[in-house]
């Protein structure tokens, strides 16, 4: 008999982004996940490996999620396929949004009938009604990360739009950053032990780590922000480091 199998998915939207933290958040929970990593622009389902990975599931196996918005930022598609993988016996878990999970979903469900004709019909509407709240429900987290996104990238935009009207560079000007193969080793050390980023240490004992002066330090945490905007498509001038 197949044994069921636990799989993690993470998904970023371009593959500068940083996938670490949604792994280690799903491996904290779930050591034992198989993780799908996926970089994909956009915001439909058609992925190659969500799609394989969707196609292979059995009853019984289980996908985790950091959050929501990884499986879909589409409410009306998402729970297309919740209900679908649902359906199929497939659990699904979100960190990030436990009242989600299928678990909680199937508590929703039946109530037992009672084999009373009369009493039946009261039982088969009120499942029918708990039905509805839970699709309800579902639906308005897909929807909430949605808006959270569309919020990020209006803000975003809005700012790139006062910039340009105070009369300030947006975008980078060639050669304002020197990328060095010391530059990039630190970078990585910053995003890996940053508590900003992936890390935990706080920024006066990374910089006694990475083994760079204070302006130095946060001038690469400056351009590591910078080049989180730009994979959301956004590119902001950085001011120049003192000293």
């Amino acid at each position: 008999m197949r044994k069921a199998k636990v799989y993690g998915y993470a998904r970023i939207s371009t593959p500068k982004q940083v996938i670490g933290r949604q792994i280690d958040n799903i491996k904290s929970k779930y050591p034992e996940a198989v993780i799908i990593e996926e970089a994909y622009t956009g915001t439909t389902l058609d992925r190659p490996k969500w799609a394989k990975l969707e196609k292979s599931l059995k009853a019984g196996d289980t996908v985790v999620f950091d959050e929501v918005s990884r499986m879909s930022r589409n409410a009306e598609e998402g729970f297309e396929v919740y209900k679908d993988l649902y359906s199929r016996g497939v659990n699904l878990v979100f960190l990030k949004e436990g009242m989600l999970n299928t678990e909680v979903f199937k508590q929703t469900e039946q109530i037992a009938l009672t084999g009373n004709e009369i009493a039946d019909v009261y039982i088969e509407a009120t499942n029918k009604v708990l039905m509805i709240l839970a699709e309800n429900q579902i639906k308005a987290a897909f929807e909430t990360a949605q808006h959270e996104v569309d919020f990020l990238h209006k803000r975003t935009s809005e700012g790139v739009r006062r910039a340009q009207a105070a009369g300030k560079q947006v975008g980078r000007k060639t050669g304002a950053n020197i990328t060095t193969k010391k530059s990039i080793a630190v970078k990585a050390k910053i995003r890996e032990y940053s508590a900003e980023f992936n890390g935990t240490l706080k920024d006066v004992d990374v910089i006694k780590l990475v083994g760079v002066t204070r302006n130095t330090y946060y001038k690469y945490k400056a351009e590591l922000r910078l080049e989180d905007l730009e994979a959301q498509g956004v590119e902001l001038q950085l001011p120049e480091s003192e000293g």
